[in-house]
């Protein structure tokens, strides 16, 4: 059995292991770089490389006579970009700026000598003549001034304006100060380059050490995102992968639960409906024929209301009809098998079943250009489209049908230049029952089921449908498919 942890657990895992493998590596380049000194934190290939620079110029010194001293200093301050000073063991200046030494770098340097040590006294035990380290601390005497305890070797900050001063007490005796502006000092003092191949370093194992959890989880959700977005799009046939063991797992499998139970409420409504639907057919049919017959025997006054009430069967006849279509075209849906067509065939087919003599409709779609679909649903949707273009835009001018392809898709559009649709209620034109005139008078139009059927018919060949306004005026409807 699989351990499950949770997202944030996961997350926090990752976070503290990335952070302890870093904190190695930082220890193990600290104790490789670096060493303590009591003053400041130099990289040991630093202090080894200024001893021996210190003992080169001091044993080249060594070698020239007196009026070469400076020019070799020169050369050396041009080459690395700082100033070298030398001076003697007693402090006196041998070579280079004297007067540019600060005093705190100058009192490391000058030195007393040390006074012999005497032999303890016969009498060192009595009260008077104790070792100072056992006097109390007030009658301790001060300590004489000598050689200096600390190291030679020391990096400080001072000066006006300040700058960086190290100083190196070289083989032959003499001390070699080294003056830089900068606390990297050219490279010698400090080099940088290792400090970035260890930050740039890190940040590369950083990326690739979080990008396995980073993408694990941007992948779940992005999956999720696309399912979600289908299923508000009324596909409750995706599914998403369930194989996490975290939250996003458990969000998966209730992502799956709901399309699963919405495709079955969803399908179980529509064919709820198309059965209601196919059972009125019957009565209505009897009721049709029945009124037929009154209408022939009944004369005068009575045969108004017959008439009035065979008009009033008819409409119920036609909102039969199309809850019959709409149903059949979405429990088709998920049988629909397509296959490549001739958009124009399809168009002409379209216009010959709905189109009188009176409208003006122009089809412009190359006769080689195919698309996949399900020939019925496709002519079904067409002929809607052009149904309602005539109905209320028929008058206002021509009604064009044309295609065009585009990066392995067709959009097939039919445009009319009617009073178009208010751009609110654009979004809202393809749900089922939804008019723009609520009194669902059939003098304006159907019940609302016809672009509806539209777009399901749409959807069965796998492609979507959306209607924008025409400027001017008009209205076009573009019905994108997969190339064939």
């Amino acid at each position: 059995m699989k351990l499950r942890l949770p997202l944030l657990a996961r997350i926090l895992l990752w976070f503290f292991l990335n952070l302890a493998l870093l904190a190695a590596g930082f220890i193990l380049l600290v104790r490789s770089q670096f060493v303590f000194d009591r003053d400041f934190l130099l990289t040991a290939g630093a202090v080894e490389r200024l001893q021996t620079m210190g003992d080169e110029i001091a044993t080249e010194m060594s070698n020239r006579p007196l009026e070469q001293w400076k020019g070799m200093l020169e050369q050396y301050d041009n080459t690395y970009k700082v100033r070298f000073h030398v001076f003697s063991d007693e402090g006196r200046p041998l070579a280079g700026e004297p007067g540019r030494l600060p005093p705190e770098v100058h009192e490391r340097i000058v030195r007393r000598p040390v006074p012999p040590r005497r032999p303890p006294p016969e009498n060192m035990g009595e009260p008077g003549n104790l070792p100072p380290q056992d006097l109390p601390p007030e009658q301790r005497p001060p300590p004489p001034r000598g050689r200096n305890p600390n190291p030679p070797r020391m990096l400080i900050r001072a000066g006006n304006p300040p700058h960086y001063w190290f100083t190196i007490r070289a083989s032959t005796g003499v001390f070699v100060v080294v003056e830089s502006e900068t606390l990297t000092g050219g490279g010698l003092f400090l080099d940088l380059r290792p400090w970035l191949v260890a930050v740039f370093g890190a940040a590369i194992f950083s990326a690739l050490f979080w990008v396995p959890v980073v993408r694990g989880i941007t992948r779940s959700i992005a999956q999720m995102t696309q399912a979600t977005q289908q299923i508000a799009e009324g596909h409750f046939d995706v599914r998403v992968q369930a194989h996490r063991r975290d939250e996003l797992g458990t969000l998966s499998q209730a992502i799956n639960s709901m399309a699963q139970r919405l495709d079955g409420f969803v399908t179980g409504q529509k064919r709820f409906l198309g059965d209601i639907a196919h059972e009125l057919c019957s009565p209505l049919a009897r009721l049709r024929v029945a009124l037929g017959i009154l209408e022939e025997r009944v004369n005068g006054s009575q045969q108004a209301d017959v008439s009035r009430a065979a008009e009033q069967a008819d409409e119920i006849a036609g909102l039969v009809n199309e809850l019959l279509s709409f149903s059949k075209a979405s429990l088709g849906a998920t049988h629909a098998k397509l296959r490549p067509v001739s958009l124009r065939t399809l168009a002409d087919a379209a216009v010959r079943h709905e189109v009188s003599d009176g409208a003006q409709v122009e089809v412009k779609i190359a006769s080689d250009l195919r698309a996949e679909a399900e020939p019925d649903l496709l002519v079904r949707a067409l002929s809607n489209l052009l149904r309602n273009a005539v109905r209320y835009a028929g008058a206002g001018g021509p009604i064009l049908i044309t295609a065009e392809p585009h990066d392995g898709q067709v959009a097939l559009m039919v445009s009319d230049c009617g009073p178009g649709i208010p751009e609110a209620e654009l979004q809202r034109i393809f749900d089922p029952f939804y008019r723009l005139d609520t009194s669902r008078d059939r003098q304006t139009g159907g019940v609302g089921l016809g672009l509806a059927i539209v777009k399901t018919c749409v959807e069965a060949c796998r492609g979507n449908v959306i209607a924008t306004n025409r400027v001017p005026n008009g209205l076009q409807v573009t019905i994108t498919l997969r190339a064939a």
